[in-house]
Formats: structure tokens, C-alpha cells, sequence
């Protein structure tokens, strides 16, 4: 008896396993086999040791290797203060082992603004950069005394500290007019791209638990390149995301998330530009399903909010992406990317109060007094407020027109020296000063371009499923736009002469990524590389 019983759940799992191969197609089927063996006692053991080791091989590539392949004694206070002047020292020897834009020009992301510090030009040729590129050192001076100057206050309490409050409020409705924001939309600053949509998550699962009956598990519909900080907030907040496909265009599919959208679904979420290809998502169309649906949509502008609109002003094709739409219900924009402000300060706004009170979190019952707090944090550091008011009241409309049009003009540039070069291209329509390139066919692997362009000292921004390189447009750029396009250029035609660069380096790392069947094993080599390079060996 028990012989029929295994052969019948033999049987049954070999007509699942050949179902799931013709439905779903062999990188489905292998990965189902692969979650089954993870599950056979001990194997799970096997893959963490084969992940440990591939980190520490990994790292010993990377620009980290003189860090964290050393053993360190442990760092405690000392015991007796070092001097300011040691300090600043060290600061200085600390920053040379940093990217810097300012003096090499070649980071595509992480740093929106410049400063005049440590720049090796000299005087005449830093003046004369500073205008081609639209810098004002005067305005990163501004920005750092307004930084510094309310650097120890804390904007927990505004009743405590009232110039914090007003600031805030003056950034949030500069941003909201900025937006196309009528006199109702509301909102807070955060610490960064990332708080911003943590805050607009939490915020429309609460509401509609405070709203609807019967919701189970809630989730979100967004297209698979919305930015991952909305997946770290259904991470954090209990909800599920429901990924929906690119169209050919690299924008969202609107029909693919209609008919992702249940019963469950507490909030829409699209892009302005996402960020990988730089591309807007049809805000026009996803807004009016929105509205069909009854549900509210999030427009994660934190890349392009401080930028698209004055973009659009100087004549560029933008589409509709803000709050002149209707159905769109909070967005978020950075002002410490394309505002020119120091980093951490964004903005999370809301088309009306009713929604953002639901952002706010309060608790009545602590024995230390009434506590309430607009966002993620508690402490909100009073410098970053302050610079932000700061940035934004200094620059202007005419300081950020005049920014936007030397970016894009570098932009433009670039862009259409690329659309020359054999075997690689623009892909999509980029709105705004970014871009991502690709590869026309298996000719040329992206990933090794990527690869020999690192040897000539660019650090490539690397996008996967497709393979592409993406590239932010900064003020460091400026002087640095003629190389890089002939470095690109000479990199191209070097991988087309040198096929086993595809199958090297980072290139190969990549392609067997992509291969893999089981992408939680790639994300279990994400978490080992952080572990081990937050070591304090």
C-alpha cells in the first residue's frame, strides 16, 4: 500500500514539475527545483558556505579590499581627545580615498552637488568650471552657514523650535507650487528619497484600514522599476508588492497593472522618471485607473521632482507627471539631489490634509507626556531644514532654469554622440538629464563595456534585467563629457575586438547572476557582502 502511495506522489510531482517547465518555461522549472533542494536537510547549510566564500572572494575585487580583507583591533574611544587640527587632517586623508567628482568627474550618481574643498584646479580654471558647469561655490557657502547655524536644533517640537516649523513649511509649499500643487496639498520634509516613500506606504495602508472592511494582506501595484525603497517599505510595513512589466518603451504597462490590482490592493505607485532608464511612467493613463479603481497614487518623483519642471519650462518634451493630473495623490521629490541642497532632505507631499494625518503617528499614554511624530524619525535634524530653505530660496526659479539648461545641454550632447556609435543606444525616451545605454545584440556584453570603462577611472552605474549602464547628468560633468564619450567609444570597439571580456570581472559576475534560477540566492549574496563589509575588523 505505502508502494502506491509514493509512486502516486511520485507521479503527481513529476506532472507539476513538467506542467510548471511547458507553462512557465525552464528558468521557472529549474527554479522550483532549486527552492526544492534548499529544503533537503543540510543543503541550505552548503549554499551559506559556498555564499560566504564568494563574498570573500568578491570583496577582494572591489576598491574595499585594502579595508576589509585586513584584520583591525578594535576601535574604542580614545583615551585622550585628538586635536582639531589632527582631525581635520585625517578628514582630509579620508577623503582622498573617496570618489571625487569634483576633481575626477566621474561618478554618474551619490553626489548632486559641488564644493570648492580639496579641488585640485587651480583658481582661474576652477572659476571658468564653475561657470561652464553652473556652480556657484557662494551658494554652497550659503547652504553650509544656514547647515551650520541650526546644525544643533531638533525639529521634533515645533513649539520649540517655531524657525524650524516656518522653514519646513516654506520648503513643503515651494515644492507642492513647484509640482503644480494647489493651495490643499500639505506635507513633510524627510530625511531622504527613501523616508518619503517609506511615509507615503505607511501612509495609504493605514488609511485604507482606517477606511475599508475586508481587506486581508494589503499590497501594492507598481511597475517592476519603481525604485526598491517602495519594496523596503512593504518589506517594513507587512504589505505585498505586485510587480507588473516594462513595455517595450521601458515605461509601466497600465493594462498589466489593471489586472494586477485586487481586492488588496491599498495604493498604485509609478515613477517621474524611474530611475534606471530615466523614463516617465504614462502618470496620465496609471492616474485615470487610479481614479476607475477608487485608489490612490503615489508618484515617486524623489530623481526627477526637482528637475522635470524646469525642464519643461525650457521647452522639452515632459508628460503630464504632477498634481495637474488628476487621481495623483502624494508625490515625493528630493531637494538634496537636483535642489542643490546637502544630503538629507526630501519631500513628501499629500493632495490633502485628510490624507497626510495618516502619516502622523501619535501616542497618548506614556507616563514621560503626550508624544507625536510626523515621520519616520524622532530627532529631525534642524541643519538639513534650514539648508533646504536655504538652497531653495537662494537659487530660485531663475537659479534652478539656468542649472536645468547647462545639464541638459550636456545631456543632449551626450546623448546624441552615443546614438552614433555602433552597437549601443538610448534606450526608451529619457525626460530629463539621465540616461541609460544598452546594447543592440549579443555583439557587444554591456556589463564588460562597463567593465574596461572602470580601468580608464569612470565608475559605471550598472543596471541588470536588461543589462544597461546608467548615467545621472551632474554639475561635475561639465568638463569631463568629451572623455567620456571617447572612452565609451574606444571601450565599445575594444569588447567587439575582445569577446572574453563578456565571460570576466564584473561582466561575468553578472552573467551568472542573470542565470541563476533561484534570485533569493542572489539576494542571500547581497546580505553576506554587506555583513562582511560593515565588519570592523
Amino acid at each position: 500500500m505505502l508502494y502506491y502511495i509514493e509512486h502516486a506522489i511520485f507521479t503527481l510531482v513529476l506532472a507539476v514539475l513538467i506542467s510548471i517547465y511547458y507553462r512557465k518555461g525552464p528558468q521557472q522549472f529549474f527554479r522550483v527545483i532549486v527552492l526544492a533542494l534548499k529544503e533537503l536537510p543540510g543543503v541550505k547549510a552548503i549554499i551559506d558556505g559556498v555564499l560566504k566564500k564568494e563574498v570573500s572572494s568578491f570583496v577582494k575585487t572591489t576598491s574595499l579590499a585594502q579595508d576589509v580583507t585586513k584584520s583591525k583591533p578594535i576601535v574604542r574611544i580614545p583615551e585622550t581627545g585628538i586635536s582639531f587640527d589632527d582631525l581635520r587632517q585625517q578628514m582630509k586623508n579620508l577623503q582622498k580615498r573617496d570618489a571625487n567628482p569634483e576633481r575626477d568627474g566621474n561618478v554618474f550618481a551619490y553626489q548632486y552637488t559641488l564644493h570648492d574643498q580639496n579641488f585640485e584646479l587651480q583658481e582661474e580654471a576652477f572659476d571658468a568650471f564653475c561657470e561652464k558647469s553652473g556652480h556657484s561655490v557662494e551658494h554652497d557657502g550659503l547652504v553650509k552657514e544656514f547647515f551650520h547655524g541650526f546644525m544643533h536644533e531638533n525639529a521634533l517640537n515645533p513649539m520649540i523650535y517655531p524657525a524650524l516649523r516656518l522653514m519646513e513649511t516654506e520648503v513643503v509649499s515651494m515644492t507642492a507650487s513647484m509640482l503644480h500643487g494647489n493651495r490643499e496639498v500639505v506635507g513633510f520634509l524627510t530625511s531622504g528619497g527613501t523616508e518619503s516613500n517609506l511615509m507615503a506606504v505607511k501612509t495609504y495602508r493605514d488609511m485604507a484600514l482606517a477606511t475599508r472592511k475586508g481587506i486581508g494582506k494589503p499590497n501594492i501595484v507598481a511597475p517592476i522599476t519603481v525604485h526598491p525603497t517602495i519594496d523596503k517599505a512593504a518589506h517594513y510595513f507587512g504589505l505585498d508588492i505586485i510587480h507588473t512589466p516594462m513595455s517595450a518603451d521601458f515605461t509601466a504597462d497600465v493594462k498589466a497593472m489593471e489586472e494586477a490590482i485586487n481586492g488588496d490592493t491599498v495604493m498604485l505607485c509609478a515613477s517621474a522618471p524611474q530611475f534606471c532608464h530615466a523614463v516617465v511612467d504614462p502618470i496620465e493613463d496609471i492616474a485615470n485607473l487610479a481614479l476607475k479603481k477608487g485608489l490612490p497614487l503615489h508618484v515617486d518623483a524623489c530623481f526627477g521632482g526637482f528637475m522635470l519642471p524646469w525642464v519643461e519650462k525650457l521647452g522639452y518634451p515632459v508628460p503630464k507627471f504632477d498634481f495637474r493630473v488628476p487621481g495623483v495623490t502624494s508625490m515625493s521629490a528630493d531637494v538634496h539631489k537636483y535642489g542643490f541642497c546637502v544630503k538629507g532632505a526630501s519631500v513628501i507631499c499629500y493632495k490633502n490634509a485628510d490624507i497626510r494625518k495618516h502619516q502622523i503617528y501619535a501616542y497618548s499614554e506614556w507616563p514621560g507626556g503626550l508624544y507625536g511624530s510626523p515621520s519616520m524619525a524622532g530627532t529631525r535634524p534642524g541643519g538639513n531644514i534650514a539648508a533646504a530653505w536655504a538652497a531653495m530660496k537662494a537659487l530660485g526659479e531663475d537659479g534652478y532654469m539656468a542649472k536645468a539648461k547647462s545639464l541638459m545641454d550636456i545631456t543632449t550632447k551626450m546623448i546624441n554622440k552615443i546614438k552614433t556609435i555602433e552597437g549601443i543606444y538610448i534606450m526608451g525616451q529619457p525626460c530629463m538629464t539621465a540616461f541609460a545605454i544598452g546594447s543592440r545584440d549579443d555583439a557587444i556584453n554591456i556589463q564588460a563595456v562597463a567593465d574596461v570603462m572602470e580601468t580608464k577611472g569612470w565608475k559605471m552605474e550598472r543596471n541588470q534585467l536588461p543589462d544597461s549602464l546608467h548615467c545621472s547628468i551632474l554639475p561635475h560633468h561639465a568638463h569631463i563629457a568629451d572623455k567620456f564619450l571617447t572612452d565609451l567609444e574606444d571601450s565599445v570597439k575594444h569588447c567587439k575586438d575582445n569577446k572574453a571580456l563578456a565571460k570576466k570581472g564584473t561582466a561575468g559576475v553578472y552573467g551568472m547572476m542573470a542565470n541563476i534560477p533561484d534570485k533569493g540566492i542572489v539576494t542571500d549574496f547581497l546580505v553576506e557582502f554587506f555583513s562582511e563589509v560593515y565588519k570592523c575588523k
